[in-house]
């Protein structure tokens, strides 16, 4: 039954207890939230993050027990970032912040167990016993990080996840430059294809044509919607086919383990060693990844493709991308055209051209580890000679015709 807070100053008490502790769980979870999302050290990071959620666990049990008191569902009043913004915490670095957690971790436990004997709530008392064993835990965790180490398992259950912490140092590493394998490589690709193969284009029939604006436009416009059609049904079905090998390939291999599960360990095992893994050791990691039927059919088909599922492109990206990309690239050499004709026409063109070029070369040092003036220059030098080429080629077949 409810206790009703207005009648008994007991209830009152224990409400205002269990607020306490919600309010003190809730704060402890946006403070390893915050150290979490400031660390660099992606284990330290990893399990920051695990208490974190465990400290918001801890506070939904108090909410859901407040609430069958009668009491009203709280409402945080601390700090966003809880005390992870306190001076101590940000003079004395992330060592001093986890110092100051494992004391604040140690204040609970005491707080906690006083309350076992004063709160007189039996379901209130279950709840301090769940808690305050969790909470010896992250004293521990909390000294073990201090001192460099980290207890892998808590409670049976695994806290530092290899796949997870490899997200994590991949993000850091990579923040603030994209990878050479994602959506914006198809696009700068994309771009640079449809500029080089229109400007080719807009020169060519320039010069056969003195700049007249009308076939300069109409070829312009027809070799931008072949490229973009053909440059996305192209990634399109490239992707398609990528993934459709993988996807045969794992089949094969999943019949072949299910067959002859000693072979396809032998057959792992010598992979590893071609790569200079010693054969005791290639084979004692071999029987660990076979412990999981799955993980050593992704593993031999990642052997075996030298990729894995999470690295195939998804086919509408890269179609949408790519025919995207190519038509934004194919359009600026026919700009001028839709304005102008003749040699205004032709020079803007090109000097709009050239720019692009540049500008995409330049983009080109987000996915590769050049400078962005070096990549640029070279764009630019390979469309001029692109351009003068195929300008030339037009002018020759103009005379013919002529």
């Amino acid at each position: 039954m409810a206790l009703d807070p207005r009648k008994n100053i007991r209830a009152r008490k224990v409400l205002a207890a269990l607020e306490g502790n919600w309010q003190a769980e809730m704060e402890g979870y946006y403070t390893y939230l915050a150290l979490a999302d400031r660390e660099n050290d992606a284990v330290r990071a990893q399990v920051l993050r695990h208490l974190a959620s465990a400290e918001l666990e801890h506070a939904a049990l108090w909410g859901q027990r407040l609430t069958e008191l009668g009491g009203k569902q709280p409402v945080y009043t601390g700090n966003p970032h809880g005390n992870a913004d306190s001076l101590a915490s940000r003079a004395g670095g992330p060592l001093m912040a986890l110092r100051r957690l494992e004391i604040e971790e140690s204040r609970h436990i005491a707080n906690y167990g006083t309350q076992l004997k004063d709160l007189g709530d039996e379901a209130s008392i279950s709840i301090l016993e769940h808690v305050i064993e969790d909470e010896k835990h992250h004293y521990r965790e909390l000294g073990s990080l201090l001192r460099g180490r980290s207890h892998a398992i808590q409670g049976g259950k695994q806290i530092v996840d290899a796949k997870g912490m490899l997200e994590e140092l991949l993000a850091k590493r990579d923040k603030g430059r994209a990878i050479g394998g994602s959506w914006i490589g198809d696009a700068i690709y994309g771009v640079n294809d449809g500029l080089g193969a229109i400007f080719g284009i807009v020169s060519g029939v320039s010069g056969a044509t003195a700049g007249n604006g009308k076939y300069v436009l109409l070829a312009g416009l027809a070799g931008m919607i072949a490229s973009a059609l053909s440059m996305g049904s192209g990634a399109y079905l490239a992707a398609k086919s990528e993934r459709e090998i993988y996807e045969a390939e794992v089949i094969r291999e999943r019949e072949a383990i299910a067959m002859n599960p000693s072979e396809a360990r032998e057959l792992l095992s010598l992979y590893y060693q071609v790569k200079g893994l010693p054969e005791e050791d290639s084979q004692r990691v071999v029987e660990h990844i076979a412990g999981d039927t799955n993980q050593l059919l992704k593993a031999l088909a990642a052997e075996r493709l030298n990729t894995s599922e999470e690295g195939l492109k998804v086919p509408w990206v890269s179609a949408t991308s790519g025919a995207l990309s190519t038509a934004v690239g194919a359009i600026i050499p026919v700009i001028p055209f839709f304005f102008m004709s003749g040699t205004p026409a032709v020079i803007t063109a090109a000097i709009i051209s050239l720019i692009a070029h540049f500008a995409v070369g330049a983009a080109k040092s987000l996915i590769t580890v050049r400078s962005w003036w070096a990549s640029g220059f070279e764009m630019t030098a390979v469309g001029a000679v692109e351009g003068a080429v195929t300008y030339a080629i037009g002018l020759w077949l103009g005379h013919l015709g002529a």
